[in-house]
């Protein structure tokens, strides 16, 4: 497609994309696996450290400050896990790419109101934000998000610590203690969120959160168990954001859709992760249904052409993407997760290539 508008900087080109109205080109975003990251920078032939750069060769319109936790150690080491802030244990599984960190133990699977009350979390007091504001100037061209998709995420953050199967368990149960657990939780996350706005006075452009509520095949849970515990969790960091007139991105994997009324009416602007393979998120079939009230982000499928295809179909598929959601605008180009490291790194090139090339309005 021809470039016919004056040409906007990324700040300006995401924004005008989640107001639902065309920018310059159709914004790009990354999410990567380690072994793909360092892969794409050795064919650049740049350090393995230099993000920035690598973001700037793939056309990469998105920033997000660095807040570091520097408060107390709140959990003791286990012997072959990684232990992290919120006490959830990984263990690391080879496979034919590399490896993965995966969740074990699940140490408060059968845990007691009490001893939720107990486990320790952390103070959102112990970030630094002390950098945000500079983070912020450097970084003024580009839109710059706080949040992601662990913000909120209740099903998943808790399952890391509970499993999956409990927590699905404890929704259709009315479990006090994982209830207890969601609200605790919550009560950090909106703290730490505010501290970095404030932080930011004024200079963040999107909020970003998350709860993967679908399969492949159709909804992890009821829509009555998600307006009955988790719409009211999500609708205070939604108005959190509302607060500082920030537009919200609601990741979730899977078949969603069946929750966007929900989202619209609560005030979520644009949708992540968009899994064009399983039920009920075909990209046509969404900007069909929602595109007049919703802007989208993602569509490349990480299960896809550009881990599974050639060069060639890797192209062909981001460009029917393109076609598909560009009219109009409010669509990101983004991979529907983390790009994996089963990805070859050619197809990962070819991908960003082509959006930069085809992606003009």
């Amino acid at each position: 497609m021809m470039n016919v508008k004056p040409k906007m900087c990324s700040k300006e080109r995401v924004l005008t994309a989640f107001a639902r109205q065309e920018p310059d080109r159709v914004p790009i975003n990354y999410f990567y696996n380690e072994n793909i990251d360092q892969r794409l920078k050795q064919h650049y032939g740049l350090k393995a450290n230099d993000d920035e750069a690598l973001r700037q060769i793939l056309g990469v319109d998105f920033r997000t400050p660095y807040v570091p936790y520097v408060g107390p150690k709140l959990f003791d080491d286990v012997p072959g896990r990684q232990v992290d802030i919120m006490g959830v244990h990984r263990v690391w599984v080879e496979n034919a790419y590399g490896g993965y960190w995966d969740y074990v133990d699940f140490p408060l699977k059968d845990a007691t109101l009490d001893e939720i009350a107990a486990w320790p979390m952390p103070n959102p007091d112990d970030f630094d934000t002390s950098q945000v504001a500079a983070q912020c100037q450097m970084w003024e061209q580009y839109c710059l998000s706080i949040g992601d998709p662990g913000i909120t995420d209740f099903i998943n953050s808790t399952g890391f610590l509970r499993s999956m199967e409990q927590v699905l368990v404890d929704l259709i149960t009315d479990e006090p203690a994982c209830l207890a657990y969601f609200d605790k939780k919550l009560a950090f996350q909106l703290g730490l969120m505010e501290r970095i706005l404030d932080a930011a006075n004024g200079r963040i452009d999107i909020f970003w959160m998350g709860e993967d509520l679908g399969t492949q095949r159709g909804p992890m849970i009821s829509k009555k168990l998600y307006r009955k515990h988790l719409r009211p969790r999500h609708q205070q960091m939604i108005d959190l954001a509302k607060s500082y007139d920030l537009p919200v991105v609601m990741h979730s994997c899977g078949s969603s859709s069946w929750a966007f009324d929900d989202f619209i009416e609560m005030g979520i602007n644009v949708v992540d992760t968009l899994q064009p393979e399983v039920k009920d998120m075909a990209p046509a079939y969404l900007k069909a249904t929602y595109g007049d009230r919703l802007a989208f982000h993602g569509c490349i499928s990480t299960a896809g052409p550009v881990a599974y295809g050639t060069v060639q179909e890797t192209i062909d598929d981001v460009r029917q993407k393109l076609e598909i959601m560009m009219p109009g605008g409010g669509y990101a180009l983004s991979p529907t997760h983390q790009l994996q490291d089963n990805s070859p790194t050619e197809n990962v090139v070819a991908m960003y290539e082509t959006a930069q090339a085809h992606g003009w309005y």
